[in-house]
């Protein structure tokens, strides 16, 4: 990842015509924010009111999410570190809901298993996809200007 990258703490990214501002806390690390980002862009095509770090009023604040018109999350992302018992939750409270989770070079067999599991126990009539994003995300898929330049085939993306 460039050394720019890496001090920055506000990022001005764009997909097609829309502009996504974020800021770096300094509890997050940076892969963190590019994966937000990057899930925003991946199903921005699909989910075109997707918003990122938006608090919908749940236990969990999603960090990519689109609401339909009663409030109610049609897509979930998470970004990075998300633990059982959070899939579970997520999972059983909102089986209408289009899940995904994504990963930066990380081995996805684990959290494949897990969501196998725990979608034997809950029925669900949409997607979960959980993405592995690589190492070189950064200088691949962001220009110079800011501008995200992804598709899901640059990625490991498994749909369960």
């Amino acid at each position: 990842m460039s050394t720019d990258l890496l001090l920055r703490r506000k990022f001005t990214l764009r997909f097609g015509d829309q502009k996504l501002v974020l800021q770096k806390r300094s509890i997050e690390g940076i892969e963190h924010v590019l994966m937000k980002a990057f899930l925003w862009a991946l199903y921005l095509p699909e989910y075109e009111n997707i918003i990122v770090e938006y608090n919908i009023g749940d236990r969990y604040k999603p960090d990519v999410v689109s609401l339909d018109e009663t409030g109610r999350p049609r897509f979930w992302g998470e970004a990075g570190k998300v633990n059982r018992g959070k899939i579970e939750s997520l999972v059983r409270r909102y089986p209408q809901t289009h899940i995904a989770i994504a990963k930066w070079s990380t081995r996805l067999t684990p959290y494949i298993e897990i969501v196998e599991e725990i979608m034997t126990k809950h029925k669900r009539a949409v997607p979960f996809d959980l993405l592995n994003f690589p190492a070189d995300s950064a200088e691949r898929f962001i220009g110079k200007s800011g501008e995200i330049n992804i598709v899901r085939e640059d990625l490991e993306v498994v749909q369960v």
